[in-house]
C-alpha cells in the first residue's frame, strides 16, 4: 500500500520581476502563472510599470486586470537600481543629505502604495539604502525615521503594510536594526517586514528558521533564495548552504499567508529558466518539510533540497 500523503504546507509561492527584466510585464506574468506560481513580487521599474511614466493609474488597472485573469497575487517591489536615477545605484536614497532628494524617494514610496492598493496588493517592499559618505549613524537613523513618516500615513491610509527590508551594508542591515527603528518610529501598526531567506543566512546570528519564528509578529512578506554565510550574493537553489525544509516549516508555522517570492535579480539573463527550476525545488522543500513535521519517513532523491543541518559550514 502506498503511503498517504503529508498534508501540504499553506505556504504560496511567487517571483520576482526583478529577475525577469527581459521578459515584457504581460509576458513574465503568463510565464509564472504557466509555470504554475501563485503570485508575483513586482519591482516598480522602467521596463516593468514604470511609476514616474504617464498614466500610471490607467496602466495599473491593466496589470490588475492581467494579475486578475492569471489568478495572481502580488507584492509591489521597490528595489529598482536606477528608477529615480541613472547615475546612482539606488540612489536617491531615504537617507540622501539632501531633503529634496530624500522627498524623491518619499515620493516613489507613496506611489507605490497606491500602485499596490489599486492591485489588491498584500504588501509594499522597501528599504532603507547605505549610510553616505561623511554621515553618522545618528544622523542617518534620524533622516530614516523623519521620511517614513508619510510613507507610513499613506500606507494607513490605503490599508496596505509596509514591508521594511533589512540588506545587507545598509544602515538598515539586520533584524536587530529592524527592532531599532520600530522602536524609534513608536511601533506604528501598518510597519512590517520583508524577511529575506538568503539574507538570514548571510549575517545574522541566528539560523534562517531561528530568524523566521523570531520575525513571526512583523512578518509582511517573504524574498527567498539560496546563499552563504558571509557573502551577499544570491544564488539559485542548491548552490548555497541553506536547509530550506526547517525554514518553510517555520514559515508554515507562523501563520504567515502572504507571498514567498524568489529573489533572483542576477539571473535575468536566464530568468525564464531559473523560474522553471525554482518552483519545483520549493515545492519538494515543502514536501521535505510537511513529512518530517508528521513523521512520516522521507529518502531524499537526487537534487532534493539538502537534508544536511541547517547553517554554514563556513566560518
Amino acid at each position: 500500500m502506498t503511503a498517504p500523503e503529508p498534508p501540504a504546507l499553506p505556504l504560496r509561492f511567487g517571483y520576482g520581476t526583478n529577475g525577469l527584466t527581459d521578459l515584457r510585464l504581460d509576458d513574465a506574468l503568463g510565464l509564472l502563472a504557466d509555470l504554475g506560481y501563485e503570485g508575483v513580487g513586482l519591482t516598480l521599474d522602467h521596463m516593468h510599470l514604470d511609476p514616474l511614466a504617464p498614466d500610471l493609474a490607467a496602466r495599473t488597472r491593466h496589470v490588475a486586470r492581467r494579475l486578475d485573469a492569471l489568478g495572481l497575487s502580488v507584492t509591489v517591489e521597490t528595489g529598482a537600481r536606477y528608477v529615480l536615477d541613472p547615475r546612482r545605484k539606488h540612489g536617491p536614497s531615504l537617507l540622501d543629505p539632501e531633503p529634496d532628494e530624500r522627498a524623491r524617494r518619499v515620493d516613489l514610496l507613496v506611489r507605490a502604495v497606491q500602485v499596490a492598493a489599486d492591485l489588491g496588493a498584500h504588501a509594499v517592499h522597501c528599504f532603507s539604502g547605505t549610510v553616505p559618505d561623511h554621515t553618522d549613524e545618528d544622523t542617518a537613523w534620524k533622516r530614516l525615521t523623519e521620511a517614513f513618516g508619510p510613507v507610513l500615513d499613506a500606507a494607513s491610509a490605503a490599508g496596505v503594510p509596509l514591508a521594511v527590508e533589512p540588506e545587507p551594508g545598509h544602515l538598515l542591515a539586520t533584524l536587530a536594526d529592524f527592532h531599532h527603528l520600530r522602536r524609534a518610529l513608536g511601533d506604528p501598526e501598518p510597519l512590517g517586514l520583508t524577511l529575506d531567506i538568503g539574507h538570514c543566512q548571510c549575517l545574522e546570528p541566528l539560523a534562517p528558521a531561528d530568524c523566521v519564528r523570531e520575525a513571526a509578529p512583523w512578518l509582511r512578506h517573504v524574498q527567498i533564495e539560496d546563499m552563504r554565510r558571509g557573502v551577499h550574493e544570491h544564488l539559485p537553489f542548491g548552490d548555497g548552504e541553506i536547509d530550506f525544509p526547517p525554514v518553510l516549516a517555520a514559515l508554515a508555522a507562523t501563520g504567515y499567508r502572504g507571498l514567498t517570492v524568489v529573489e533572483l535579480p542576477r539571473h535575468s539573463h536566464a530568468g525564464p529558466r531559473f523560474a522553471a527550476h525554482s518552483l519545483p525545488y520549493l515545492r519538494r522543500a515543502a514536501r521535505l518539510a510537511a513529512e518530517r513535521t508528521t513523521g512520516t519517513p522521507t529518502v531524499p532523491s537526487h537534487g532534493d533540497p539538502s537534508a544536511t543541518p541547517e547553517g554554514s559550514s563556513t566560518p
